[in-house]
């Protein structure tokens, strides 16, 4: 693989097998990269109705959407983006605006690939 050794490397070669969990790659300081998106998904809180979201921001590990809601950091959801089924994330911010999600598992990056491929916004 590149250039670079350790902990990017494993965590990349793992992620065909979509089972590393979110904490291993936040030990990487987000080492994914992030893509500006516009996303029409569906964010369901656990236990409750799902509403609509836009996604603005969108990686391997995490996204972020707009949306107004007393989502706490920690609350378990499910984020459905167009074609998928629904992927388990946590909250791990929120500003009153927008929220930000921690996926259980890593979205495999030909998966992500394509989805950026369709919804990328900016340059």
């Amino acid at each position: 693989m590149g250039t670079g050794h350790g902990i990017r490397e494993a965590v990349l070669g793992r992620m065909i097998e979509q089972t590393v969990p979110y904490a291993l790659a936040a030990e990487e300081d987000r080492c994914a990269p992030r893509f500006d998106v516009h996303i029409p998904s569906i964010l369901r809180p656990s236990g409750e109705a799902g509403f609509k979201v836009i996604v603005t921001n969108l990686s391997v590990a995490g996204f972020a959407c707009d949306v107004v809601t007393g989502m706490r950091a920690g609350a378990r959801c499910w984020l459905t983006l167009p074609g998928l089924s629904g992927l388990q994330a946590e909250i791990v911010w929120n500003n009153h605006g927008a929220v930000g999600g921690a996926f259980s598992n890593l979205i495999n990056e030909a998966v992500l690939a394509t989805i950026v491929a369709r919804y990328r916004t900016g340059g």
